[in-house]
Order: C-alpha cells, then sequence, then structure tokens
C-alpha cells in the first residue's frame, strides 16, 4: 500500500511538473508593430521562452526580455528561432516582446512558448525528509522539462516541415512557369523566323 502511494505521489508530481505554467501561442505581427507579453513571478523562478517565425517575408523578427526594473535581460535582431532560459534575478513582471519594426510591409506569424517555472520552496525543519523530497522533486521535475523540451521540438520540427514544403512548391511552381514562359518564347521566336525567313524569299521571287 505504501509503495502504492509512493508511486501515485511520483505520478502526480510528473503530471505538476508536466502542467506547469506554459503557455503556447500563435500570433501575427504586422509591419512597423511590436507585440509584447508579460508574465508575474517571484525571485528566482526558472523561465523561458521558445520561438520560431512561421511565415512572412526572410522568417526573421527582433525580440527582446526586459525585467522589472526595465533593465534588457535578453535582445535578438531579426533571428528565426531561437530558445533562451534564465532565474528571475528579481519578483516582478518580466516582458516579452516581438517587434516587426523592420519590416516596411510584410507582417510575421510567430508561434512561441513561455514557460515558467514554480516559486522557490521555503526550507522546512526536517532537513533529512526535506533534502530527500527536494531530490525526487528536482529530478521529476527534470524529467518533465525534458519531456516538454522534446514535445516542443516536435512541434517546431511539423513547423518546419510546413514552411519548407511550402517553400519547395512555390519553388517547383516558379521553376514550372519560368520554364512555360522559356518554352512560350522560344516557339514565338521560331515562328517568327520561319514566317520572316518566308516573306524574304517570297519577296526575293516576286522581284
Amino acid at each position: 500500500m505504501a509503495s502504492l502511494c509512493k508511486y501515485l505521489g511520483v505520478l502526480t508530481l510528473l503530471l505538476a511538473a508536466l502542467w506547469s505554467s506554459s503557455h503556447c501561442y500563435t500570433i501575427t505581427v504586422d509591419a512597423h508593430a511590436e507585440e509584447c507579453f508579460f508574465e508575474n513571478v517571484d525571485a528566482d523562478t526558472k523561465m523561458g521562452l521558445t520561438f520560431e517565425i512561421a511565415e512572412g517575408g526572410f522568417l526573421d523578427i527582433d525580440v527582446k526580455i526586459t525585467g522589472p526594473d526595465g533593465a534588457v535581460i535578453y535582445r535578438g535582431e531579426r533571428e528565426s528561432s531561437g530558445m533562451y532560459t534564465f532565474s528571475a534575478p528579481t519578483a516582478g513582471r518580466y516582458t516579452y516582446c516581438f517587434s516587426n519594426q523592420m519590416s516596411t510591409m510584410t507582417p510575421k506569424v510567430v508561434m512561441f512558448n513561455l514557460e515558467v517555472g514554480d516559486a522557490p520552496h521555503k526550507k522546512s525543519d526536517d532537513k533529512d525528509e526535506d533534502v530527500n523530497h527536494n531530490k525526487l522533486e528536482d529530478m521529476i521535475k527534470e524529467l518533465g522539462t525534458t519531456l516538454k523540451t522534446v514535445k516542443h521540438e516536435q512541434e517546431y520540427m511539423q513547423v518546419r516541415d510546413r514552411i519548407h514544403r511550402s517553400i519547395n512548391e512555390s519553388t517547383n511552381s516558379r521553376v514550372v512557369m519560368w520554364s512555360i514562359f522559356e518554352a512560350s518564347v522560344l516557339l514565338l521566336m521560331t515562328v517568327g523566323q520561319v514566317y520572316y525567313l518566308k516573306r524574304f524569299f517570297e519577296v526575293q521571287r516576286v522581284v
């Protein structure tokens, strides 16, 4: 019975780790626009941002993460995808911004995940039990984080596959259209040359 309770406890912790605060979004950032999101967290909370540009222009965008005091924690320019994790130095509101201000007319479709870990636990009086519990909990959280990372990578691989397939289909269509255009031009030039030579010899015969 004790082993069953322990198993259920481990399963509950694993599910809690898998279903911790993780938000997946798909947004469209218009040209000359900026979209921002906010998270209020405690100090020393682990946070993460993973993003991928799905559509639009050269598949690039500017990314910025700022802390509660306005200090820039991370800045990326013209990035197509990325993954950044950090531990919140202070409690407060953290801001994630995607900027498409460098684009003149092309909107960008951005897929991203905001992950917020659990707040750090306070130390209990029973040190041995607390240490064992924390070790087990840390292992489960690490396993949950790994599983979430694999899940996100699979999602991004599907997005990349869709993007590359779209690019290949567009390229193939352009090649086919260009080939048809070249064949049409060659056919018209051939017909024109035959007509010109025919008219030339007819004029020579009349003379």
